[in-house]
């Protein structure tokens, strides 16, 4: 909670404006049941017109005040709530853009959503409503129990009895609402993350005819979140019965034993009316204690699952040794004697690799599924660091160097092409910030894709729907390729990317790729494409298990043969 709080200091001075103005109006009310005594016992009993006028005139007076004090007060605390949920959100944002891959196995992304969107939105609105009210309610309750006394000790003494048991109260049904919340946040998760897969994966639905699958999946999230909203509410309906009943009869008891002093004329008749109005304004003030400490609780799991997210450690950063002038120069790699396996796992997935590829050199890895090939590439860019062993591009440990100067030096092209919501032009130009016109469409062009471009509606122009649902997988697999062209890369980097691609359209395109001055390393499952590289690597269970061209594989690896006659069509084995 302290950890998220912290970000109001830098709206000291707004907070402490709108608490001024907001004990300014709770002063006013405070006072008014006393003006009120005075016009009764020395006006109206007294037939005064002129101690009405007077004391009135100072009611009147004194609510003006507040109202003005009321609508300050709002943009105030408007101003610091707002401020307090972008400042939230924005750290949030930039923390989870820190994570590491591992870091992100820590949370699901329906989690990650809703704690940027549904908590900071909570704890927003809770510093508004604290500005604006909440902290009125228990300063009313104790400044009216104050000026109670100041009227009349003996009544007095009938409101401060109930009191310590009500807050006692109060702050266990805080405590459990607290844990309920946080239960009812987490089914909200799993909500979201129902949702999120039903909408990605729409089309596969309805070609499976699954809808009434995945809607009795829904049903069954969506009833535990309703249930334990349910049962976090009705706690919190409870309350507000017991805080009334007791109050009441509080104010029962002061108007029993007020009437019995005024007969004896201990007790001056405005003195009662003081008494019960501040009763009845302690009364309201409890009565939404039961939403303040629903909003309270939500609030305060809210706040603790903000903190989690900003409070864990990124398991890869810079090391303090790094140095900034480092960078790829000449694109040469080197993996000596490499293992490594997932973080939380003790399984190996890649187990003393060695190997060099010299710069502008094309390699391309082939391999099984769950061979290792996508995790070897992973640590290039490092986006893992590795278990044992290290990885050297030119001459240097990759953890040496910082992880801008690594990555912006390779064109990364993952396995499932993904594009964001925008035009042609900005997916692909996404790659290098300030790329020119000639540099996307010398990237498409050599991508394969600029003919494609051009018979688009708009042209480069064109907009992109999420994910890219209006294009082909090729045309995505080829924008995702231009995108990484267009970086000018030293090492160029493409898992299976080419996969959807038909025979001479891949063949154009790797034909293309040799204008890159760059080490281009490819992940493939076809012999076709393995071919046209200098070299080909073979791995098997996390190991490489042969190196070399094509003919001397097919002479050096049964394997390799293997895999060769089966995709040539001479042989029907599945080489997996």
């Amino acid at each position: 909670m302290a950890k998220v709080l912290a970000f109001l200091k830098p709206y000291r001075i707004a907070v402490a404006i709108a608490l001024f103005l907001m004990l300014t109006e709770l002063a006013v009310e405070l006072i008014q049941p006393l003006l009120m005594a005075k016009i009764i016992d020395k006006g109206i009993l007294q037939n005064n017109l002129q101690e009405v006028v007077k004391w009135g005139g100072f009611m009147l007076a004194a609510s003006f005040a507040a109202f003005a004090a009321g609508v300050i007060n709002s943009f105030y605390a408007a101003h610091v709530s707002q401020s307090f949920g972008f400042d939230v959100r924005k750290s949030l944002y930039d923390k989870v853009q820190s994570f590491s891959f591992a870091n992100f196995n820590l949370f699901p992304t329906s989690s990650l959503i809703t704690r940027m969107t549904n908590d900071i939105t909570q704890l927003q609105n809770t510093v508004f409503m604290s500005l604006r009210i909440m902290m009125r309610a228990p300063l009313l309750i104790v400044g009216g129990l104050i000026m109670a006394f100041v009227v009349n000790v003996k009544l007095a003494l009938i409101l401060s009895a109930v009191a310590p048991f009500l807050f006692l109260f109060l702050f266990w049904v805080m405590g459990k609402g607290g844990v309920l919340f946080k239960a009812v946040q987490e089914k909200l998760d799993s909500v979201n993350s129902v949702m999120q897969e039903n909408l990605t994966g729409i089309r596969l639905i309805k070609a499976f005819v699954r809808r009434n699958h995945e809607v009795k999946r829904f049903t069954r999230t969506n009833e535990d979140l309703r249930d334990g909203t349910v049962k976090a509410l009705r706690l919190m309906e409870v309350t507000m019965p017991v805080l009334l009943l007791i109050m009441n009869l509080s104010i029962l008891g002061v108007l029993w034993f007020g009437s019995k002093q005024v007969n004896a004329g201990e007790v001056k008749v405005g003195e009662i009316v003081a008494i019960v109005n501040y009763a009845t304004r302690i009364t309201a003030a409890f009565s939404i204690f039961s939403w303040i400490i629903m909003a309270f609780s939500r609030a305060r799991a809210s706040a603790n699952r903000v903190a989690e997210v900003l409070e864990t450690d990124v398991d890869l950063t810079d090391n303090s040794e790094s140095k900034n002038a480092l960078t790829i120069s000449q694109g040469k790699i080197l993996f000596k004697n490499v293992s490594f396996n997932y973080p939380g796992t003790s399984e190996k997935v890649l187990d003393g690799i060695s190997f060099t590829i010299n710069p502008g050199e094309t390699v391309a890895i082939l391999g099984a599924t769950g061979s290792g090939k996508t995790s070897l590439f992973q640590l290039i860019p490092r986006l893992y660091d590795v278990t044992g062993g290290k990885v050297e591009i030119d001459g240097h440990d990759v953890r040496e160097m910082k992880m801008e100067n690594l990555r912006r030096k390779i064109g990364f092209v993952p396995q499932e092409a993904l594009l964001f919501t925008g035009s042609v032009k900005e997916n692909i130009s996404w790659g290098k910030e300030d790329a020119v016109m000639e540099e996307i469409t010398e990237a498409a062009v050599n991508a394969q894709i600029h003919e494609t471009i051009m018979k688009l509606p708009g042209g480069y122009e064109t907009k992109v729907g999420q994910k890219g649902v209006n294009l082909s997988g090729g045309q995505k697999q080829r924008l995702s390729i231009a995108r990484a062209l267009v970086r000018m890369p030293k090492i160029l980097l493409l898992d299976d990317s080419t996969s959807a691609l038909d025979m001479k359209t891949e063949g154009k395109l790797l034909c293309s790729l040799k204008k890159y001055p760059c080490t281009t390393l490819i992940i493939t499952q076809k012999i076709s494409t393995a071919m046209e590289a200098d070299r080909i690597f073979l791995l098997k269970d996390g190991r490489l298990l042969a190196e070399g061209d094509h003919e001397n594989l097919l002479k050096t690896s049964g394997l390799y043969k293997r895999i060769f006659l089966s995709q040539s069509g001479k042989e029907n084995r599945n080489y997996a």
